[in-house]
């Protein structure tokens, strides 16, 4: 018997599509996410979302880590949005006969959430109570690496300088033609903002603005990485989630590659230097990154 790990890949395609078809016919008994981790991008989310998918009361989508609704599926509707996440009748007896008197909290990742033009004000209005998490990187560091990320997945072919360079021209005109515009999906906002993505303080005071600072969580990916405990049980403090923790700590999709060149983080350092200095002053303190 061929395990759903090793079918072929339009097996398992299959099979999503037939499990998101019966999820949208059952979406009202199903769950909507609790908490959502909303970037950013090439931050280290991963490893945390695999951390937090591991505790007993957490329930994680169905297929997925990231369902990427409030950013480039919000046309498809609440409903095929719900149906990607557990009944909650079931949710809540297996995580009964995990962790006795825990209630379970869904949730989801997707790391363009934070930086999509429309996407908070989405789940604002659509995930009333939601909290959310925001782990964020040295900005010099992330955008080199969202550089070779999107060069491995194929959206890029510009080396790491020309793609600096040519940045601003490519995401001219894409915020309003988002905004004007429910069902576009601008390629160039996704996967070419490299400077824009990482300019933090922006998109931190929009989620302070739209959820208050006590249902937004700041962590930074050094501090994870570094001493993931202190991290993950703030974390936990922040849901009301039971105390626990996994076996391990581990570390996924990190992309090894040639060091950045002196002059690159001199410039993008001197570029950043200002949001930086922004950042800190809204949360009270250097960002890891600057300790």
């Amino acid at each position: 018997m061929i395990s759903h790990r090793d079918a072929p890949q339009w097996v398992k395609e299959a099979g999503r599509a037939a499990t998101r078809a019966g999820g949208r016919l059952t979406s009202g008994a199903r769950m909507l996410p609790d908490f959502l981790m909303v970037g950013t991008q090439r931050g280290g989310t991963t490893s945390l979302f695999r951390a937090l998918a591991a505790h007993p009361a957490v329930v994680q989508p169905n297929f997925h880590k990231g369902v990427h609704y409030f950013d480039v599926n919000y046309p498809r509707g609440l409903a095929w949005y719900r149906g990607h996440f557990p009944v909650r009748s079931l949710a809540e007896r297996r995580v009964t006969a995990a962790m006795d008197g825990a209630a379970p909290l869904a949730f989801e990742s997707a790391g363009y959430y934070m930086h999509h033009p429309v996407a908070p004000e989405r789940i604002a209005r659509d995930l009333p109570g939601v909290k959310l998490i925001v782990l964020l990187r040295d900005p010099v560091v992330r955008t080199y690496s969202a550089h070779k990320h999107e060069l491995a997945r194929g959206f890029e072919t510009e080396p790491f300088e020309r793609a600096l360079d040519l940045e601003a021209e490519r995401i001219a005109g894409e915020v309003e033609k988002i905004k004007a515009d429910p069902a576009y999906v601008s390629h160039s906002h996704r996967h070419h903002s490299y400077l824009d993505r990482s300019q933090y303080a922006d998109q931190i005071e929009r989620l302070f603005a739209l959820f208050g600072r006590d249902r937004v969580l700041v962590l930074y990916a050094e501090d994870f990485f570094s001493e993931p405990e202190p991290c993950y049980d703030s974390i936990l403090e922040f849901l009301g989630l039971p105390a626990w923790r996994p076996a391990s700590f581990e570390r996924h999709n990190a992309r090894p590659g040639s060091p950045l060149p002196d002059h690159l983080q001199r410039r993008l350092s001197d570029h950043f230097a200002p949001y930086d200095d922004r950042l800190a002053a809204l949360l009270g303190a250097e960002p890891a990154w600057r300790r």
